[in-house]
């Protein structure tokens, strides 16, 4: 455990925000004055980082919501989500240097490889597509020139004026199950997302990436997006996993998930393999609940207890060598304020 623990929540800029899942509520709609409320809460908190993420049908712009509130937080860092292939390297790279700036250093990227809005592209070509931009990224958010010659960047360039605080790229953050997806972490990022697993799955991906990037010569840091449930009691919080589905229509829950531009990607049919080998109460093994992937596509487990058992899993995952932990819960606001008073004291003082 030689990284420091990063703890972050999540912004729910995608239209992901409930007191019962799959039933829509207005109040709680992706808008600047809601998820900005749930940014500053997370920021007067204590969280190390939140997640900005992109969604193309859903929610609001990333990249404008967070340059909209970049002046009104102190410390936080957002994990800001980028596509890649919805904007050309050269001006991407300017844009996220000009965001970094207004965040007085304080930005991570979030790259996600999936296809755009309209198009439909086979994994192979996806991927190759993703590891070019990230190449291209990086040397740009570096300083330095770009000679690339591949099939989705050809070009000669010098890098744009306005750089980075540091003048580097800052961390790339990557997820992904496939080989493919493995392969460009391995190649690529900094820090190797993954979506819940059993303990005995998240050892399995951790020694698997461990030896993907060392025969690159790199070594990657790893992080964990996850939901938590957390009451003062697990009596409390399990009646509370159960009062989040308690609504859910499973039409409505089987919409959710297809609406994502990811809804049928290996780490999104992984998580419903999970669900299909949960008790059932929906959990896969003690304190991991797979009832909240039942309504949304990606992310589809929650860690449930009292404030010592979450904080527990919490070290297990932690013991295995991850570091960064993006955590939500519903609804957002108030799951932020919960963990941040119940849990992260005990992880801070470990």
């Amino acid at each position: 455990m030689s990284e420091p623990l990063e703890l972050a929540w999540f912004a729910a800029l995608c239209d992901d925000d409930y007191e019962l899942l799959g039933v829509p509520d207005p109040t709680r709609v992706s808008s600047f004055e809601h998820c900005s409320a749930i940014v500053h809460a997370a920021d007067r908190a204590g969280y190390d980082a939140i997640l900005m993420p992109s969604g193309y049908a859903l929610g609001i712009d990333t990249v404008a919501f967070t340059a909209a509130i970049a002046r009104s937080t102190t410390s936080i860092r957002p994990i800001v989500a980028v596509r890649m292939g919805e904007m050309w390297p050269p001006q991407l790279a300017r844009q996220l240097a000009t965001l970094d700036h207004l965040l007085d250093g304080r930005m991570v990227i979030n790259i996600i490889s999936s296809e755009l809005p309209g198009e439909s592209l086979a994994g192979g070509p996806r991927y190759a597509r993703t590891r070019e931009y990230m190449h291209a990224l990086r040397t740009l958010l570096d300083g330095r020139p770009l000679h690339a010659d591949g099939d989705w960047v050809s070009l000669d360039l010098d890098p744009p004026r306005v750089r980075t605080t540091t003048g580097t790229c800052p961390p790339l953050y990557f997820g992904g199950l496939s080989d493919e997806a493995r392969d460009v972490a391995a190649e690529a990022a900094d820090v190797y997302l993954m979506w819940p697993d059993t303990i005995d799955g998240v050892r399995a991906i951790v020694d698997d990436m461990r030896a993907r990037a060392a025969a690159r010569g790199r070594a990657l840091r790893f992080g964990y997006r996850v939901h938590v449930v957390v009451r003062p009691t697990e009596a409390e919080a399990r009646a509370a996993a159960r009062h989040l589905v308690s609504a859910l229509d499973p039409e409505v829950g089987d919409a959710i998930r297809a609406r994502s531009l990811d809804s049928q990607s290996v780490g999104v049919r992984a998580q419903a393999s999970l669900r299909d080998a949960a008790d059932d109460d929906g959990f896969v093994e003690p304190h991991l609940w797979t009832g909240i992937g039942r309504a949304r596509s990606g992310c589809g487990a929650a860690i449930v207890g009292d404030p010592q058992q979450v904080a527990a899993k919490i070290r297990q995952y932690r013991d295995l060598g991850i570091d960064t932990f993006i955590l939500s819960g519903y609804p957002h606001l108030e799951e932020c304020e919960r963990f941040a008073s119940l849990v992260m004291p005990q992880l801070r003082d470990a």
